[in-house]
């Protein structure tokens, strides 16, 4: 089936040149043109797949556009397109598309950003799935380190790295603040894997302002709190990322690039979170459900939801333009035999990270994953097995003796 994508942008030749630059794609894709924001709305009887609209248009803008199609179809993948590199026009991005591009652009770019964009709806094509993203209206913090991170930008001379820092304990914020630096960063093809690189790319007034003003983060509801396997979520994610990283030192990977294993772990289940966050009785109910039939926790998911965790997560940071190793360790880090991955990845530590947490006497949220010992052989690691337990061994002895 094609998919189908609206552009609007008030500028003709532009548009001009996407019908010849995207032509090539006629083949896959049912490609509209709208000229300005009245003429698009006039087009949206049924759904689009993607749209992409520049910014500031006269009459209805872009934004108002992208607002109207979050209200009507809010499955719709959301691209803005704008002249403006400003603070302001950033944020506008943040809370109302999925991904933000900086013109001039260009076009073999944004054909690249479509593809990868539509291939992961393909792969990920399940409407129960794409609920839970269209229903996300905010990213749920924990509130200590929400407060924290309000506290430390506030500071009369505050630290990039310390703020950095503050985010990559947190799941909601951690994605978001990449979500931003990476679509700003995408003309430069610069992957920000780390949230210190993020806050060091968007600066410190944008992140305050997305923390502070535009209710992009909210602070865990006392329901949600209550879930004890939503509590125990943030640790089991965050020692997650602290085992990836000693896996990827342990590979002699170097300090400066092991941010996609680090967020990769953090982030892995992100997809919990969401559902958790989209009806709060889902979470006991899935996990009571595993606990007395000995099921997978994502077993259970697939059975009652129709989507797992895993591609609850992967979709979202897929769509909002994440680095695809991030989103890779998501989508199949339960199941890393069906990926595509032939060598040593993020998705291969958060694999093993969350699978050796299983063994030991960490209380995790996922208790039933097994080591893919296939897979491990099939990218040529299964014999360093050995060495990455010992080096997470570690991790979990100091933690212990705190």
């Amino acid at each position: 089936m094609k998919r189908r994508l609206l552009f609007v942008d008030d500028d003709l030749n532009l548009l001009l040149g996407l019908k010849r630059s995207l032509h090539s794609m006629q083949e896959e894709w049912e490609m509209e043109f709208a000229e300005s924001g009245a003429a698009a709305l006039e087009m949206l009887d049924r759904p689009f797949d993607v749209v992409v609209s520049d910014m500031r248009m006269p009459g209805i803008t872009g934004l108002e556009l992208l607002n109207t199609v979050q209200e009507r179809f809010p499955q719709t993948v959301r691209i803005l397109l704008s002249g403006q590199s400003d603070r302001q026009s950033i944020l506008d991005s943040a809370s109302r598309a999925h991904q933000y591009l900086s013109k001039p652009f260009d076009a073999r770019q944004l054909k690249a950003l479509l593809s990868q964009t539509i291939a992961l709806g393909d792969l990920l094509d399940n409407p129960a799935l794409k609920s839970f993203i269209s229903r996300l209206s905010s990213i749920p913090s924990l509130p200590n380190l929400y407060f924290e991170v309000m506290e430390a930008l506030r500071a009369s001379d505050p630290s990039p790295a310390k703020i950095g820092n503050i985010i990559a304990r947190d799941m909601g914020m951690t994605a978001k603040i990449l979500q931003v630096a990476n679509s700003v960063a995408y003309a430069t093809r610069n992957e920000i894997t780390q949230p210190e690189q993020a806050v060091l790319r968007i600066g410190l007034e944008t992140v305050q302002s997305l923390v502070l003003s535009v209710s992009i983060f909210s602070s865990l509801s006392t329901k949600l709190q209550a879930a004890r396997s939503v509590e125990s979520l943030w640790e089991h994610s965050n020692l997650t990322g602290q085992y990836c990283r000693a896996i990827a030192r342990a590979e002699g990977i170097a300090a400066t690039s092991c941010g996609a294993y680090i967020s990769a772990g953090l982030l892995h289940d992100i997809g919990k979170l969401i559902i958790a966050f989209s009806d709060p009785s889902l979470t006991s109910a899935i996990s009571e459900l595993a606990s007395a039939h000995r099921k997978p926790v994502w077993q259970v998911e697939k059975e009652m939801l129709g989507c797992t965790h895993a591609e609850v997560g992967a979709y979202l940071l897929g769509i909002w333009g994440l680095p695809f190793p991030i989103v890779e360790a998501v989508a199949w880090h339960h199941h890393p035999t069906e990926s595509a991955a032939s060598e040593m990845s993020p998705l291969t530590s958060v694999h093993v990270a969350d699978a050796l947490q299983a063994r030991s006497h960490v209380q995790a949220p996922n208790n039933d994953q097994a080591i893919d010992t296939g897979f491990l052989e099939r990218i040529g690691k299964l014999h360093r097995l050995e060495a990455w337990t010992e080096a997470c061994d570690e991790i979990s002895k100091l933690g212990q003796a705190r």
